[in-house]
């Protein structure tokens, strides 16, 4: 183990690689967030419909599709570089907010839903102080999800031409030098438990 060439990559390389992957992830989490959100609350204004169930359905399989499918996918149709990168990202992470916020928002208690609506509230006051508040913590749960999908699949990106951590490995594995495939896979670890914990910790202030 060379650790010269470690600490070398720590200081010269890797905070650049850090900073590329936590672009990458942080771009594709605000994607899915505001695209996500107003998607689930049109799905669920009609809480039986078949159609919503076919989608609940759907979602399932789309999330066991591997993260190297959508990057490989996004390869041949959009190219290499950064945009293609985020696209690919997006399909991937989009589906477990989406998931999570129909879940939240479909398991709110319509009991609370009726009380609003006797003390008033229209729709848009009862979505916004009631629905979300209370389906808060299902949407941030995928919204974890969706974060450590991205996080990991962001470093398949780095073969891709994206930048990121992704970067290390892909050179480790073409020269054959073990220290960056070291270095990229443990940082991208730090990244993606540092990521949960701040997530966990909005969670635990934010939700009932």
């Amino acid at each position: 183990m060379d650790y010269q060439l470690i600490l070398d990559v720590l200081k010269n390389d890797a905070p650049l690689r850090v900073i590329e992957h936590l672009t990458l992830v942080l771009l594709t989490m605000t994607i899915c967030i505001v695209v996500a959100i107003p998607l689930s609350v049109a799905f669920t204004r009609n809480r039986e419909s078949k159609i919503l169930k076919i989608i609940l359905n759907i979602l399932s399989v789309f999330q066991s599709i591997p993260s190297f499918a959508f990057i490989a996918l996004a390869l041949p149709l959009l190219g290499i570089g950064f945009v293609p990168a985020i696209v690919a990202l997006v399909a991937q992470s989009l589906l477990p907010v989406v998931r999570g916020s129909i879940v939240g928002l479909l398991n709110v208690d319509k009991s609370a839903i009726e009380a609003a609506k006797g003390m008033g509230m229209n729709k848009k006051k009862i979505l916004f102080d009631v629905e979300l508040p209370l389906a808060m913590h299902s949407i941030i749960n995928g919204i974890k999800t969706s974060t450590i999908y991205a996080t990991s699949a962001a470093t398949l990106a780095g073969f891709i031409g994206a930048g990121g951590l992704g970067i290390l490995i892909s050179r480790g594995l073409s020269v054959l030098v073990t220290e960056y495939i070291l270095i990229g896979s443990i940082l991208g670890a730090i990244l993606a438990i540092s990521l949960d914990t701040i997530l966990n910790k909005i969670k635990n202030k934010f939700t009932y």
